[in-house]
């Protein structure tokens, strides 16, 4: 079968390679899955650059998400049976609960979806509705569950009536833009480009804020949300008073200040776990979150359970998965580069 795989020698996009690798045969409770699309993650780009806090051990075929067939099952398998389609999760040993030791994550340490067949156990497969096509199907195993974690099972639940702050137009925003609007919540969008603050209101964010031109934006969501402006101990002018119920926080270290100081009472910030990597003193001292009861929560994708749960919602509220653009098996390094480049509003894929 043809596969890419991501090889230890040499540097960035160099050590993505087109590779010939034999057919996978299924054992006792595993399935083989002719993949059809994969999409990328912003986890995959220190994956390929060599920065990722836990590397493989040798080389690896790369990708977390994708979506394909059942094309061949092994002894004892009955979740799923031949022709089905399916996305393999996230995590291949967390069915629901507390995480097992090791996780078990694809697309780095384990072996990921940019393949014409991927093996993996029948538990760490999600059968998807017939309605999606494997493309949009491809977004929804870290990205899209990511957001469901963030919004819906860490912490506080959102309700309706609440406000969410997301920041960017990457796959994790977007899909939790959509989640929160239909569940009745308003969302404040932050972006650079305004052509893409004029694509984030037409999928209905209440408001947005280009963050180059407001450098300050976390003034500006406390507005946004009933702030009003107070004298800081430094001297600066900040605006307190307001702020979301939720932050999705996907910009790392280098926002997570600004985070602080956009949450409202007894806010929660869901911090995206491998976006977080950076240094800055100031995202360690989160002592302004005391001083309104706010919490902070780590979110690690989710559970094959969390998964089932979200398209179950997807399905009733009609959400699709914003696919932005799709590239050739033969241009997987075009994909990176574009991915890498943030030429992009939602997801970019790679047809298998």
């Amino acid at each position: 079968m043809k596969a890419y795989e991501i090889q230890k020698e040499g540097e960035g996009l160099d050590r993505l390679v087109q590779v010939e690798r034999p057919d996978p045969q299924p054992g006792p409770g595993q399935v083989v899955v002719r993949m059809r699309a994969a999409s990328l993650n912003y986890r995959d780009q220190p994956m390929v650059k060599g920065g990722y806090h836990t590397p493989a051990p040798g080389a690896f075929i790369p990708l977390s998400d994708g979506a394909g067939e059942v094309v061949a099952v092994g002894d004892g398998v009955h979740r799923v049976k031949l022709g089905d389609r399916v996305c393999p999760t996230f995590f291949q040993v967390w069915v629901d609960g507390r995480p097992p030791a090791g996780y078990g994550a694809l697309g780095g340490p384990r072996d990921g979806v940019l393949a014409e067949q991927v093996l993996v156990h029948e538990d760490g497969l999600v059968k998807i509705p017939d309605d999606l096509s494997f493309e949009e199907a491809a977004c929804l195993p870290c990205a899209a569950l990511t957001a469901w974690n963030a919004l819906f099972v860490a912490g506080r639940p959102l309700k309706a009536g609440q406000s969410v702050l997301v920041l960017g137009t990457g796959g994790v925003s977007i899909f939790a833009l959509q989640f929160a609007r239909a569940a009745g919540a308003r969302v404040i969008a932050t972006s650079s480009s305004d052509a893409k603050i004029a694509r984030l209101k037409q999928m209905g964010a209440d408001a947005c804020i280009n963050y180059k031109s407001t450098p300050d934006w976390e003034n500006e969501v406390q507005r946004l949300t009933g702030g009003a402006e107070s004298k800081a101990p430094d001297g600066r002018t900040v605006v307190v008073g307001g702020g979301v119920d939720v932050v999705v926080e996907v910009g790392g270290a280098g926002t997570l200040p600004k985070s602080y100081a956009a949450l409202g009472w007894s806010g929660k910030i869901s911090l995206i776990g491998v976006m977080t990597q950076q240094e800055n003193p100031a995202a360690l001292n989160p002592i302004g979150l005391a001083f309104k009861a706010g919490s902070v929560h780590g979110i690690m994708v989710g559970s094959r359970a969390m998964f089932e749960d979200m398209l179950k919602a997807m399905a009733l509220n009609g959400i699709r998965p914003v696919v932005d653009k799709v590239f050739a098996w033969d241009d997987a390094r075009k994909a990176y580069e574009t991915a890498i480049a943030g030429d992009f509003f939602g997801k970019v894929l790679i047809r298998i």
